[in-house]
C-alpha cells in the first residue's frame, strides 16, 4: 500500500498544482483581473521552488552520508533532518523579522528587528511585492526559511565525524536563528551593503559563504578526525558509497533550480529561464574545470572531485545567475571548478584542515569566487568589484567572529568532541545507539 501511495505521489502533485492554474484561470473568466491571474501564478511558482529548495535536504544528506564512513551515517542523517526543524522555527520566532525589518532599523542600516513572531500583514492576502512580482506573506517566509537550513547544513558536512550531537544542535540555534538573519539584513534586507550596491542575487555569499566561514571555525576548533594526520602523514579516510554521494549531487543540482529560479521572486518566464540556463550551464562547466584539474593534480580524475565540481560552478553562478552573459556562466563555473579541486588538495595537505565532504572548498572558496565574479562579469555597470570585496570581507569578518564565539563556548561548557572510543566505534552506536546498515558493526569486527 505503501509503495502504490508514493508511485502516485508525483500524480497527485501535478493534479493539485493543475487544480490550482485552472481555479485561477476560471476565476479570470469570471471577471478576475490580469493582476490576480498573474498574482495566483507567481505564488504558484514560488511554492514550486521552495519544494525544490526543500528537496536540496535530502541532496545534503545523501551527500554528506556517502562522502563519510558507513559507522556515521545515521549521525549524518540524524543533523540534517534535525537542521530543518531548527531553521524552520528558528525563522518563525525570530530570525525572519531580524532578516526583514521592515523600519524598525537602527541608524546606518546595520541592525533592525521587526519583533517576535510571524502574523501576516493586513490587506491582499498579506502581499508581498518584490520587483515584478507579487505572492503571499506565507509563501515568501517559507521559500525564505528553507535557505535559512542551509547554511547550518553546510556547517554538518565540515564537522562530521567527530562532533558531538548535542553540541551541533546548539550551534545551529545560534547560527540560523540569529548570525544568519543578522547578516542577511545586511543585503536582502535593505541594509548598508545593500544601499552601497553589493550584489547577490540567490546567496553566494549570504547562504553558502556563510556557512562556510562557521564551517571553517568549527573544523579547525574541532581538529582533525582520529588518524587523518599521523606522524606527518596526510591519510585519505575515504566515505562509504559514492553512488550516494551522486544521488545527492543529483538532487541538490534539481534543487538548485528552485534556489536560483525562485530568487527572480516571479514566474515571469523570460528571467526565470534565462537563470535555469545560466544555472545549469555554470553547473557543467564546473565539472569539466573539475575533471581537467583533478586530472592534472591527481593524474586520474576522481568522481569525488567531478561531483564537487558541479556544486562548486553552482555556488560560483549562484551570485549573479541573473545578470552574467551565457559565456560569463560558463567561465564562472569552469574557474569555481578548478579552484574546488585546487582548494580541497591545499586544505587538506598543507592547511590541515579535515574537512570530510568538501564544504569549506565549495562553499566558501567558491561563495567568495562567485560574489566577486559579479564585479568581473556583470552587465549592470552599477556593480562594483570593490563593492563586492567589501561584502565578502565583511560577510567574512562578522560570520567567522560569531562562529568563533558561539562554537568555543559551546567547547568550554557542554564540550565540542566525543570520546575517542566513541568516534572510532562510530557515532551511530555512541550517540544514537542504532546502525544505519544491520550487522555491520559485526562485520567490521570480523
Amino acid at each position: 500500500m505503501l509503495s502504490m501511495f508514493l508511485r502516485k505521489i508525483p500524480k497527485i502533485i501535478a493534479l493539485a498544482v493543475l487544480a490550482y492554474f485552472c481555479c485561477g484561470f476560471s476565476s479570470t473568466a469570471e471577471g478576475a483581473t490580469v493582476e490576480e491571474t498573474m498574482f495566483r501564478i507567481n505564488n504558484t511558482w514560488m511554492m514550486v521552488a521552495t519544494f525544490l529548495v526543500f528537496i536540496m535536504h535530502l541532496g545534503f544528506a545523501a551527500l554528506e552520508s556517502g562522502l563519510t564512513q558507513a559507522k556515521n551515517t545515521v549521525n549524518i542523517l540524524f543533523k540534517n533532518v534535525l537542521v530543518v526543524a531548527i531553521g524552520l522555527i528558528t525563522y518563525a520566532v525570530g530570525g525572519f523579522n531580524l532578516m526583514y525589518p521592515g523600519d524598525a532599523w537602527l541608524a546606518g542600516k546595520w541592525f533592525g528587528f521587526g519583533g517576535w513572531g510571524i502574523a501576516s500583514p493586513e490587506g491582499a492576502e498579506g502581499l508581498i511585492a518584490y520587483a515584478d512580482g507579487a505572492y503571499t506573506y506565507w509563501t515568501d517566509f517559507l521559500f525564505q526559511g528553507m535557505f535559512a537550513a542551509t547554511a547550518a547544513t553546510i556547517v554538518s558536512g565540515a564537522v562530521a565525524e567527530r562532533i558531538k550531537l548535542k553540541s551541533f544542535l546548539i550551534f545551529s540555534v545560534f547560527f540560523v536563528g540569529l548570525v544568519y538573519p543578522f547578516l542577511g539584513s545586511w543585503k536582502w534586507g535593505g541594509g548598508w551593503l545593500n544601499e552601497m550596491g553589493f550584489y547577490d542575487f540567490a546567496g553566494s555569499t549570504l547562504v553558502h559563504s556563510v556557512g562556510g566561514w562557521g564551517a571553517l571555525m568549527g573544523a579547525v576548533l574541532l581538529g582533525p578526525r582520529m588518524g587523518k594526520y599521523d606522524n606527518g602523514n596526510v591519510k585519505a579516510i575515504p566515505g562509504h558509497s559514492m553512488p550516494l554521494a551522486t544521488i545527492g549531487v543529483f538532487l541538490l543540482w534539481l534543487g538548485w533550480f528552485g534556489f536560483n529560479g525562485g530568487s527572480v521572486l516571479s514566474a515571469d518566464p523570460g528571467p526565470v529561464s534565462y537563470v535555469l540556463v545560466t544555472t545549469s550551464l555554470a553547473a557543467a562547466a564546473g565539472i569539466i574545470g573539475a575533471m581537467i584539474m583533478s586530472d592534472i593534480i591527481q593524474k586520474k580524475p576522481d568522481l569525488s572531485m567531478v561531483l564537487n565540481g558541479s556544486l562548486a560552478g553552482l555556488v560560483g553562478i549562484t551570485a549573479g545567475a541573473d545578470t552574467v552573459s551565457v559565456l560569463s556562466a560558463c567561465i564562472i563555473g569552469f574557474i569555481a571548478g578548478l579552484l574546488v579541486v585546487a582548494a580541497v588538495i591545499f586544505i587538506d595537505a598543507k592547511l590541515r584542515i579535515d574537512d570530510p565532504v568538501g564544504a569549506l572548498s565549495v562553499h566558501l572558496v567558491c561563495g567568495i569566487w562567485g560574489t566577486l565574479a559579479v564585479g568581473i562579469f556583470s552587465t549592470n555597470p552599477e556593480h562594483s568589484f570593490m563593492v563586492q570585496l567589501l561584502g565578502v570581507v565583511s560577510y567574512g569578518l562578522v560570520a567567522a567572529s560569531a562562529a568563533f564565539i558561539i562554537i568555543s563556548a559551546i567547547k568550554a561548557t557542554v564540550g565540542l568532541r566525543v570520546s575517542k572510543d566513541e568516534e572510532k566505534q562510530g557515532l551511530d552506536i555512541g550517540e544514537h545507539g542504532m546502525e544505519s546498515y544491520a550487522g555491520f558493526q559485526i562485520f567490521i569486527n570480523q
